[in-house]
C-alpha cells in the first residue's frame, strides 16, 4: 500500500514486519507497532504499519461456522 502523502510503499515482509520503501529507495523493516527494526529508514506510520502489519480478521459473513 502506497502512504497517500509520502507515497513511501509499505508491504509485509512475510515474517510479521512492515517494509517501507521510500521515493528515493531507502528502506527500513518496522514492527506492526511503529518501532524500527532495521533499515537506513528510521520513521513509518504507525497507523499504516498496523494495518498493513497486524493480524487479518475475517469479516463475520464470510468467516466459516464451526458445526
Amino acid at each position: 500500500m502506497v502512504h497517500p502523502f509520502s507515497k513511501a510503499l509499505y508491504e509485509q515482509d512475510g515474517n510479521g514486519n512492515v517494509r517501507v520503501t521510500d521515493k528515493d529507495g531507502r528502506w527500513g523493516l518496522f514492527r506492526p507497532d511503529g518501532t524500527w527494526v532495521d533499515g537506513d529508514l528510521f520513521e513509518a506510520d504507525p497507523q499504516l504499519c498496523g494495518w498493513i502489519g497486524g493480524p487479518k480478521v475475517a469479516h463475520h459473513r464470510i468467516a466459516q461456522s464451526k458445526g
